[in-house]
């Protein structure tokens, strides 16, 4: 008896071990995503659930209920740098993703807690933002949930929460210009100094642009044969409506990439020059 006894429990012994082992496709799976936004990044981590044929929005997830704003764990989001939502200060680290879905208006909200995996669970006190934005009706239907950023800017973004026939959007920015010139500031001290790049940060956000003309010359006396610090030279000055001189820095930009075979800086030369007459 005892040796029944003990086989049996063999048997229950290695089905046991089997279904531990068994590894089955994830019903919503789960996705990553790292954006670099501004001098950080940003990182989302949430489930992706499918319609599969059910009413949403009033349905599923209901209408003025708190929402993980996804499936199985808590969503995520973590920021490398402070962040202003909502028009507050959101220092960075690690935050729970939370949403409260209505017809015509969601309430975003960005907590403390990153655990909430139901309503019961929510702690309002926890709460760092709160933003309300409008549902946008899509005339198309989205099968898998997706988050994802959307109109990447050097120092704005949107985070957009999509399903079915529903679109939010959540704007996000940070400041950048005063961390950026004290970085310039302190690097123009230095002996390696940043000329070309300190150069288009000022064309592209158009600053001393007679300042970032200068900082070009001394660029391309370091490199001369760089035909992408020769573009910039044009582009600034043209900015600067000096039309003759921006067209000769063009013209030495386009052969110099014509040598290098750089189509991409002859077709960009090609524009500039195109502008100027």
């Amino acid at each position: 008896m005892k040796k029944i006894i003990l086989a049996l429990l063999s048997v229950a012994l290695v089905f046991q071990t089997n279904a531990q082992s068994l590894k089955t496709p994830s019903a919503s799976t789960t996705q990553t995503v790292k954006q670099e936004f501004g001098l950080g990044n940003i990182e989302l981590s949430y489930s992706r659930p499918n319609t599969k044929g059910r009413n949403i929005f009033g349905g599923l997830v209901p209408y003025g209920s708190i929402w993980r704003t996804g499936a199985n764990y808590a969503t995520t989001l973590t920021f490398s740098e402070d962040v202003i939502i909502g028009g507050k200060s959101v220092p960075a680290g690690k935050y729970g993703l939370l949403t409260i879905p209505g017809a015509a208006e969601w309430t975003v909200i960005i907590s403390k807690q990153i655990d909430v995996t139901s309503p019961a669970a929510y702690k309002q006190d926890m709460d760092l933002v709160r933003v309300n934005v409008p549902a946008v009706t899509l005339p198309f239907s989205i099968e898998s949930f997706m988050i994802l950023f959307e109109r990447v800017q050097a120092n704005s973004l949107e985070l957009m929460i999509v399903w079915d026939n529903t679109s939010v959007s959540l704007p996000i920015t940070q400041e950048i210009d005063a961390k950026v010139m004290s970085q310039i500031d302190d690097l123009m001290t230095k002996d390696n100094r940043p000329y070309f790049n300190a150069a288009v940060y000022y064309i592209e956000n158009n600053k001393n642009l007679d300042k970032a003309s200068e900082w070009l010359d001394k660029a391309i006396l370091q490199n001369s044969s760089a035909f992408w610090i020769w573009y910039q030279k044009a582009k600034c000055l043209s900015m600067l409506g000096k039309k003759a001189e921006a067209k000769v820095a063009s013209v030495k930009s386009m052969e110099l990439a014509r040598t290098a075979k750089n189509n991409d800086y002859v077709t960009l030369n090609e524009k500039l020059q195109a502008s100027l007459k």
